[in-house]
């Protein structure tokens, strides 16, 4: 599988979406991925439904929305009807993941988990193959322009080989202070989707950063 690269519309310039989006859809970008908090399960607000919209209007790439908030199963039919494509929901936001994951596919949308960075991979191995992906955070949630957290490596390793054993294309996403130096390690170690904010949005030439992210 070719390298997704999902620049993180967390980092664009909100006053300039229309902009921000035509400069994706030319690039060599797969996905637009949002990120929703909800000042409860992360410590910090971000946006909701109505940027969803927005965005969907401006693309026909795939939408990943990455739903950190504390409630996701109140929404789903939600995010579906906003144009979601992906939906990623929180591990340790769910008390009933395997019903919660359920729900999603049924609405007709792809289901992801996302893991903190505390949280080992090994707690998926049960519902790992009703998954279409799963999203390490490489930071702790909350917050974009956060370093690096080195562990993320092993992380992906191990649940790189917990797919191989299992025989599933299982799609490894990386979410939180992603550039051009770690992202080959990223890939050498077994993902194959790269969320990217400021590295992005904030480069002199996010088209050319993106170009560059995507031959790894």
């Amino acid at each position: 599988m070719k390298t997704i690269i999902a620049p993180s519309l967390l980092s664009c310039d909100f006053s300039r979406i229309l902009e921000e989006s035509n400069m994706l859809n030319n690039s060599e970008a797969d996905w637009f991925h949002l990120d929703i908090m909800d000042g409860v399960f992360v410590p910090n607000i971000s946006f909701g439904l109505p940027i969803i919209k927005a965005f969907r209007k401006c693309t026909k790439k795939t939408l990943d929305v990455h739903a950190m908030i504390a409630n996701s199963d109140d929404f789903i039919e939600d995010f579906r009807a906003a144009g979601t494509d992906m939906l990623t929901i929180h591990y340790e936001a769910c008390t009933h993941l395997h019903r919660t994951v359920q729900a999603i596919k049924q609405a007709g949308m792809k289901a992801g988990v996302a893991l903190n960075p505390h949280t080992p991979v090994s707690l998926l191995e049960s519902i790992l193959p009703e998954l279409d992906m799963v999203l390490i955070m490489s930071v702790n949630p909350g917050f974009g322009g956060q370093k690096f957290i080195n562990e993320t490596y092993n992380k992906v390793k191990a649940l790189r080989s917990m797919c191989v054993q299992r025989g599933l294309d299982t799609i490894i996403e990386i979410d939180g202070g992603v550039n051009l130096e770690n992202a080959p390690k990223l890939i050498q170690a077994g993902a194959n989707a790269l969320v990217a904010g400021s590295t992005v949005f904030k480069s002199e030439n996010p088209t050319e950063t993106i170009k560059k992210l995507k031959l790894f």
